[in-house]
């Protein structure tokens, strides 16, 4: 199913050598905690508004409309009253980049480089934008050099040519191929500086279409979770692990939509396959023989897996989707690779025999109360702050708050589920009924059920 591609444009705004970026705020559904130019997607009222004074060349006026329209939103800026008094001194296409195809919105952001004359003061729109910051492109780059910084590709690419030669007005490397991925390859991204992820189409649960296959480690490099959906996207992983190399493969857990082929993939490349004690056990159960002749790595709480940014990346376990998963974070806890603790796609499944509700909660609330300043899931967006993990724990808990009236109530397992999951992919009724049944085991567990 193709998804309609919509514009958006944002603005690359300098005055003095110093460049405008904001953060976005964590509870946003999208590219939450990101730092990011000012800018949004091009609305209907965008084309029905009067024709702006400002002028870029190569972009259409609606366009050009939607750009004051975000900035002066989001951070108050008015660029329609700085060009009236001759504040604007020049504007130039930088160029456009594409969001690749993984989720059900893509969008082809127009970058506008806008010299200002002056700085006015910011008041950001914090429903949206934690905060709004001047500093030299260097400085940004800096800041992403030391993993403080959760950038989107393109936002990278411009800070980089800016701190490069500050009087750039375009840049050629935005290209869809190079944000889409080629036919040969798949794409790899770098949300934080050192931390690969490669979005690979994969034989998951829908909505979610992908499973990320993250690649870190400053000279050990460790891939992890590769699961692509077949032979083809096999040939195009292996095509862009060759360009980086690997020394070792790491299963989060025992899923076959984290695993598929990996087993393959060590062989091919003669590194161990690492995992939890719980997650060999479970796939040689299922899969006998499936391990073959690999050398095999058991990793348990504390152990270090390798080095990111010089700091040791420590195991720390985090069952209850499955037993035996897998969380990864440095010392610093600038990140925590969570796997399927949250999705960034979808739902998570409490599914016995590997499920369990009670441990679930305790996971979640483990890694909230670390407090990582980033989260990184096996579907979907690196997000910035636990408070996705805080949303879904929420929602959990308000769901068997229901589940709980209703048992009361007198219903079924079975007269729950349209109560509850109304709105859902009929696909999907199946295992949300293994969630309501995984809330009413922790439930009873903790005598709650009469």
């Amino acid at each position: 199913m193709s998804i309609k591609i919509l514009d958006a444009v944002t603005a690359v705004i300098l005055h003095q050598g110093r460049l405008l970026m904001v953060q976005r705020q964590p509870h946003l559904k999208s590219f939450a905690g990101y730092y990011a130019f000012p800018g949004g997607k091009v609305d209907a009222e965008d084309a029905t508004a009067p024709a702006p004074q400002i002028r870029v060349e190569g972009l259409a006026a609606v366009i050009v409309t939607a750009l004051i329209r975000e900035v002066r939103e989001e951070v108050s800026l008015d660029l329609a009253a700085l060009h009236a008094e001759g504040a604007v001194l020049a504007t130039h296409l930088l160029g456009e980049a594409t969001t690749p195809a993984m989720g059900h919105a893509r969008f082809r952001t127009h970058f506008v480089r806008v010299d200002l004359a002056r700085a006015p003061a910011l008041t950001p729109e914090l429903g949206e934008i934690a905060l709004a910051e001047w500093a030299t492109p260097a400085d940004w780059l800096a800041r992403y050099a030391s993993g403080g910084l959760l950038l989107a590709p393109p936002t990278l690419d411009a800070i980089a040519a800016l701190a490069q030669n500050p009087e750039v007005t375009r840049l050629a490397n935005f290209d869809d191929e190079l944000l889409t991925g080629t036919q040969e390859s798949l794409r790899s991204i770098e949300p934080l500086e050192g931390l690969h992820q490669i979005l690979v189409p994969s034989n998951t649960l829908p909505p979610a279409m992908h499973t990320n296959a993250w690649l870190i480690g400053d000279s050990y490099r460790v891939l992890i979770d590769p699961s692509p959906a077949n032979r083809t996207e096999l040939t195009r992983l292996m095509a862009l692990i060759d360009r980086f190399g690997i020394d070792e493969i790491l299963l989060s857990h025992h899923h076959p939509d984290h695993r598929q082929f990996a087993n393959e993939l060590a062989t091919h490349y003669g590194v161990p396959l690492a995992m939890s004690a719980d997650t060999r056990k479970r796939i040689e159960a299922k899969q006998p023989g499936w391990f073959g002749e690999l050398v095999l790595r058991i990793y348990e709480e504390g152990d270090v897996v390798t080095r990111w940014l010089g700091q040791p990346v420590r195991v720390v376990c985090v069952p209850g989707h499955d037993e035996g998963q897998l969380g990864l974070m440095p010392d610093s806890k600038a990140w925590f690779l969570v796997g399927d603790l949250i999705q960034g796609i979808g739902t998570v499944v409490i599914s016995k025999p590997e499920g369990h509700m009670g441990r679930y909660f305790a996971s979640l609330e483990r890694v909230i109360a670390l407090d990582p300043a980033v989260i990184l899931p096996s579907h979907g967006q690196a997000t910035g702050s636990t408070q996705r993990l805080k949303e879904v724990l929420k929602h959990r808990q308000l769901r068997e708050a229901s589940i709980l009236a209703l048992h009361r109530a007198g219903k079924t397992p079975e007269q729950m589920l349209p109560l509850l999951y109304a709105e859902i992919d009929p696909r999907l009724l199946p295992l949300a009924a293994r969630n309501i049944e995984a809330h009413l085991e922790k439930l009873e567990e903790e005598g709650l059920l009469a």
